[in-house]
């Protein structure tokens, strides 16, 4: 993964005070003038974590005297943690579980507030010595789904490369399984064992990457920071072959592997004056920060209803 930004790039990238400093941001004092300080545990979605992590760079700069630690167990394992009251921040790369997740939070007393953060492609790659240009969604599903017996491409279609399957993709902890299996088979959750599962999307970039069979989806970030390494596959998804961008992702033209970002807060760690500067920091520079670690910004409605959200 590339070098994360310092707080000097954010502000270069930022382009202005309103992005760099001060209390107009809430980066700085946001306790009537004492200096910030104090831990913030977050932990979550491999997705969601680029932007986390170069958001705690460029905010630790300003701030040195706030610990900030980023984990990654993956959406549903930073629930599990964040229910328990074991973090602050749960990264996530799909909407909190109204019946399973959300019911285990109300149990533990933690009450949460759904804040989006930026915006995320699903990028199905192969290996560069795989030449595949687009795959359908219908394509993707025979690969994919529950039960598929799929070696080669070939017998998906004849014109595909009848080089022999190496697949990797996020495990069952991962937004980004639940997501891609809900859009792509059907119901989520619902997938082919036989492959190699990790929450950690570098080690999909590595695995993807050394094995000439290899295929697998992730966080199109992750793509991004290993162009050099990795083929990106089209995606159609009944309205022509539609490449992975910043633009088709956050139009929503990438269907329908497009999808929204999410940090939770809980309500208690918001009482607390550096949680808060935290992710009043994120909403001033959203830009920036998507920018420097290769995620897709939010677009300016989103961002007004994700202001609005944290209050």
């Amino acid at each position: 993964m590339k070098t994360l930004i310092t707080f000097a790039a954010c502000c270069a990238l930022a382009l202005g005070a309103a992005a760099c400093g001060g209390d107009d941001d809430g980066s700085a004092s946001a306790n009537g003038g004492d200096k910030l300080a104090g831990t913030i545990k977050i932990d979550g979605s491999s997705t969601v974590a680029p932007f986390a992590q170069a958001a705690q760079e460029a905010f630790q700069g300003e701030n040195p005297d706030v610990k900030i630690t980023v984990g990654t167990s993956g959406t549903g394992g930073g629930f599990e943690k964040f229910c328990a009251g074991e973090t602050d921040i749960s990264d996530a790369s799909r909407p909190i579980k109204p019946d399973e997740e959300a019911p285990v939070c109300k149990k533990g007393g933690i009450d949460y507030k759904e804040i989006q953060v930026a915006n995320d492609g699903i990028a199905v790659v192969t290996n560069p010595d795989l030449k595949v240009d687009c795959l359908t969604t219908d394509q993707l599903k025979k690969l994919w789904n529950q039960g598929s017996k799929v070696k080669k491409l070939s017998e998906i279609d004849p014109s595909l490369p009848d080089t022999e399957l190496s697949l990797f993709g996020p495990g069952t902890d991962s937004g980004t399984f639940d997501f891609f299996t809900a859009e792509v088979n059907g119901e989520e959750g619902v997938s082919r064992e036989d492959y190699q599962p990790s929450e950690d999307d570098n080690v999909l970039v590595q695995g993807v990457a050394g094995e000439n069979g290899g295929l697998g989806y992730f966080g199109h970030s992750y793509y991004e920071q290993n162009q050099d390494k990795l083929n990106l596959v089209k995606v159609d998804g009944g309205s022509g072959c539609i490449e992975p961008t910043t633009e088709t992702i956050q139009s929503g033209e990438y269907k329908p592997l497009s999808r929204p970002l999410f940090m939770y807060p809980s309500t208690k760690a918001l009482k607390r004056p550096e949680v808060k500067a935290f992710l009043d920091y994120i909403q001033a520079n959203y830009q920036a920060i998507a920018e420097a670690s290769q995620i897709v910004p939010m677009d300016q409605t989103q961002a007004d209803k994700a202001k609005a959200a944290l209050g």
